[in-house]
């Protein structure tokens, strides 16, 4: 029996694999101009970091997160031992508690210092039940800024996020940007325990995760997708209406800003996020289709306490991450042509094989020269080589027999204007160069 690729993953074939690396290389290019430098950190972490950093309640922790066991380490569980929490290591479901943890651990925001901003692409793992634009193994884009608690930060992040949707090519019209502000620990705890009054007022009405959620995070509630509970949270109180005066006028100048940058969005105050960490300004950028339910394509928020939860300093942290399968969907949706992988400047041609050996190295010499060149290596036909250089999609074809060997040229073909003429062979790379320009 066939053995294919685990459930809830996918190949990214070489068009889309294209595409990633367009993906990333765009990124890198509008983050840039924002300050932001790569970094690269392990796709398995403690797992105590995740526990810490995204929290206990949250479904990514509760149920969603991929353990791995050594062999050894495994023997010995079964053995009904145990295992060192420095071994008890999880696939990341998520970039933000790895990247801070790296900054912690390597005190790239030493006291004074200017803020230390990054950026990751790579794969994500979350063991959830697969279906449209949600998989066990996604790929993200995501930024981290530590060491600032400017609203300026905040609005920066958003506007940076917004133009990377629309320089990768997802129109304007298709997507909606949503803000909050989750409060601070002056203002949240009161906050929290309203909802979880208001919870258990409806507890007839929600669901049991909403009722475990309120025990540990009742403003998990809001995150529930399950329509009963979602009309249920449409009256719980407010957050916006609960904020400290500190997190009231941080959340209006943030929104100050936007205004100003004239980027349009929608106050959403049941915006909550799906992990624990986050502090007053939260956002999301919904795509309005190709996605379903699930059309969030990318979105963060402020975490100023996380840097503690995992060990070090206090440090005020932003971050966004942004879903590259969400993102294709939208773009689909949109109805946006993606490149072609295959790219073939030169196709050279042999009309028998007394000519193979000239023909290889005039392939060797258009590819030192910067031309994507093929030829055929299973001795096809003519006609059969000139049908491969239509599926390569090869811009020319250089035919070489024992009569152009002799002659010291080719017959050089281009296929999309259906003209061709005689070069000489030493001039083939300065023609397809003119050609090209």
């Amino acid at each position: 029996m066939a053995i294919n690729a685990p459930e809830g993953t996918r190949d990214l074939l070489p068009d889309e694999a294209l595409f990633w690396n367009h993906f990333k290389q765009t990124a890198a290019e509008v983050f840039g101009r924002y300050g932001y430098l790569p970094i690269e950190t392990p796709v398995m972490e403690q797992t105590e970091l995740f526990v810490r950093g995204i929290g206990e309640a949250t479904d990514v922790v509760s149920k969603e997160m991929f353990t791995a066991v050594s062999g050894e380490n495994l023997k010995r569980l079964l053995d009904g031992g145990t295992i060192k929490a420095k071994s008890r290591l999880s696939l990341r479901p998520e970039g933000t508690a790895g990247v801070v943890r790296a900054v912690v651990q390597h005190d790239l925001v030493p006291q004074g210092a200017a803020p230390a901003k990054l950026m990751y692409a790579g794969p994500m793992f979350r063991a959830e039940r697969p279906q449209k634009g949600r998989q066990r193994q996604f790929n993200q884009v995501g930024v981290e800024c530590l060491g600032a608690e400017a609203p300026s930060i905040d609005a920066e992040a958003i506007i940076m996020l917004m133009r990377f949707f629309e320089k990768v090519g997802i129109p304007a019209s298709s997507m909606e940007l949503l803000v909050n502000s989750m409060g601070c620990e002056k203002c949240r705890p009161a906050y929290r325990e309203l909802v979880r009054a208001y919870l258990e007022e409806h507890a007839d009405e929600l669901c049991e995760t909403c009722m475990t959620r309120a025990e540990i995070n009742p403003l998990r509630a809001f995150d529930c997708k399950k329509e009963g509970c979602a009309a249920v949270m449409e009256g719980a109180p407010k957050i916006t209406d609960h904020l400290c005066d500190d997190c009231r006028q941080h959340y209006a100048d943030v929104l100050a800003l936007l205004d100003g940058a004239g980027v349009a969005y929608a106050e959403d105050p049941t915006l909550v996020r799906g992990l624990d960490y986050y502090t007053r300004t939260v956002f999301e950028v919904q795509a309005s289709d190709g996605l379903g339910s699930q059309n969030a394509i990318g979105g963060g928020g402020r975490y100023d306490k996380l840097a503690e939860e995992v060990g070090g300093r206090p440090t005020p942290g932003l971050g966004f991450a942004l879903g590259f399968e969400r993102c294709v969907l939208a773009l689909e949706a949109a109805g946006v042509e993606f490149p072609k992988a295959q790219r073939c400047d030169l196709f050279v041609a042999c009309v028998d094989d007394s000519v193979r050996g000239r023909a290889f190295a005039l392939v060797q010499e258009c590819r030192d020269a910067g031309f994507a060149t093929e030829m055929d290596h299973q001795k096809r036909s003519l006609k059969s080589q000139f049908k491969l250089a239509d599926k390569l999609g090869a811009a020319r074809v250089a035919v070489l027999g024992p009569d152009e060997l002799a002659e010291g040229v080719v017959t050089l073909r281009d296929m999309a204007a259906h003209t061709e003429a005689k070069v000489r062979l030493e001039e083939v790379v300065g023609e397809l160069g003119r050609a090209i320009l």
